[in-house]
């Protein structure tokens, strides 16, 4: 076993925050203008407050943030669209959020599923993150050893 330098839930937290440079709301923001972005209509910060239950001053100071961090394009009153950076981005995102909703699904979890989703998502190593893929991977390939091994 590797050797530990213990923290707290928030001091690790924190370390993430200065490595990825994103904080968890901002993740969600652009989770959800990637989800929106993949249909035909052109995204507002009215519908993006209405997708995230927000209010449109709330999307706007966000957005703002996102801009300057070079992930969207926006203009006052205007279409908000994703640099490639940003669509880079949230596409992991995207595939994070799936990702762990398979796994969830595959353990039989059914109560509050976006938002166990949403409390692991933003806390997920890269490296756990993997593995889970595999797990996914593997056990939808192999149903009935998965089905074996999970109803014994």
């Amino acid at each position: 076993m590797e050797s530990m330098e213990f923290r707290t839930a928030r001091g690790y937290e924190l370390i993430d925050r200065q490595v990825k440079g994103l904080t968890d709301s901002m993740e969600d923001y652009l989770e959800m203008i990637y989800r929106m972005s993949r249909g035909e209509k052109d995204i507002r910060t009215s519908d993006l407050a209405e997708a995230l239950n927000v209010r449109p001053s709330s999307v706007s100071k966000m957005i703002q943030k996102l801009d300057s961090s070079a992930l969207v394009t926006y203009e006052k009153y205007g279409e908000i669209k994703l640099t490639q950076k940003g669509w880079e981005l949230g596409e992991f995102l995207f595939f994070r959020h799936n990702i762990l909703g398979e796994f969830l699904e595959l353990l039989g979890v059914k109560k509050n599923l976006l938002q166990e989703i949403e409390r692991m998502e933003h806390n997920i190593s890269q490296e756990t993150l993997d593995c889970v893929v595999k797990l996914v991977s593997r056990a939808k390939s192999k149903p009935r050893l998965w089905d074996r091994f999970y109803n014994g």
